[in-house]
């Protein structure tokens, strides 16, 4: 799961670096949303996390707070670039649309990078 996570991040910088091709910077990044949205259903259905975070006692940890953290700044983000998006696509006369969606976007890489990261390092190995 961990290679297609960033497999879908490194998508994400290439859609970032070419916004002139409208088409494909659009739908990279609503499959990306897409797709960050459906990870956390994935992994609740996939895993026993009842086990590890009452029973092993990863609930109190930081990390896992911290990365349950992650997600929820990453889709509060998601829905202001949408807006300011649509902001866009009605046309923006002043440019302010255009700074937001920039901003928004740098935001968004790093809050999906350190989501990433702190998930890979909450990765418990498959007992052999």
């Amino acid at each position: 799961m961990a290679g297609v996570v960033i497999a879908t991040y490194l998508l994400m910088l290439l859609a970032f670096y070419r916004p002139q091709q409208h088409t494909f910077h659009i739908y990279t990044m609503v499959f990306i949303m897409l797709f960050d949205l459906m990870v956390p259903v994935y992994i609740f259905l996939r895993r026993d996390w009842y086990v590890r975070l009452f029973e092993h006692g990863d609930i109190s940890s930081f990390l896992v707070w911290m990365h349950f953290i992650m997600p929820l700044a990453l889709y509060i983000l998601y829905i202001f670039q949408i807006l300011a998006a649509r902001k866009l696509f009605q046309g923006d006369a002043d440019g302010s649309g255009r700074i937001d969606h920039r901003g928004q976007a740098k935001a968004i890489l790093v809050v999906r990078a350190l989501t990433i990261f702190t998930g890979i390092l909450l990765i418990e190995p498959d007992p052999a």
